[in-house]
């Protein structure tokens, strides 16, 4: 199961992402917004970066006008693994290079057919492992150290 949110700029995109996420069968959760009047994408973003953080959903997907905002909220979160992508190399590498568990889509910069080719790579991608796996550990190790000195 997918978990999705979007700010004000990133509503219309997430109901294009929701519609090809179902037309594959997989479930997903939309934490808002629901409309376009204007929100603060910060709340959404740690909305659903907590969850992916605290282990209650393995996958998201954010969307701001950007993805910008979202990236930068997302990736305050020990365990959380957001990537802006915008181009469908940069969605398989996020997920084959850096196991991303948030794909994050600017909805003023990508059309609808771009961002459900991104989706679709980062989804039908799988991560290596190896040495991109020994690379995550260190990244781990680096914010574990970044909490310690809080």
């Amino acid at each position: 199961m997918l978990v999705i949110a979007s700010d004000h700029g990133g509503v219309a995109l997430k109901q294009v992402i929701k519609d090809f996420l179902s037309s594959r069968g997989l479930a997903v959760t939309d934490l808002g917004t629901d409309g376009d009047a204007s929100v603060d994408y910060p709340d959404f973003g740690e909305k659903l970066a907590s969850k992916i953080s605290q282990g209650e959903y393995a996958e998201g997907i954010l969307i701001c006008g950007t993805g910008i905002g979202m990236s930068i909220v997302a990736n305050k979160f020990p365990r959380v693994r957001a990537a802006l992508v915008t181009d469908e190399f940069m969605a398989q590498m996020a997920r084959q290079h850096n196991n991303a568990n948030i794909l994050v889509l600017g909805g003023r910069v990508l059309d609808a057919q771009q961002a459900v080719a991104m989706v679709s790579a980062w989804l039908d991608s799988e991560f290596e492992g190896d040495r991109h796996q020994r690379r995550l550990d260190k990244i781990r190790e680096i914010e574990k150290r970044a909490v310690e000195t809080k």
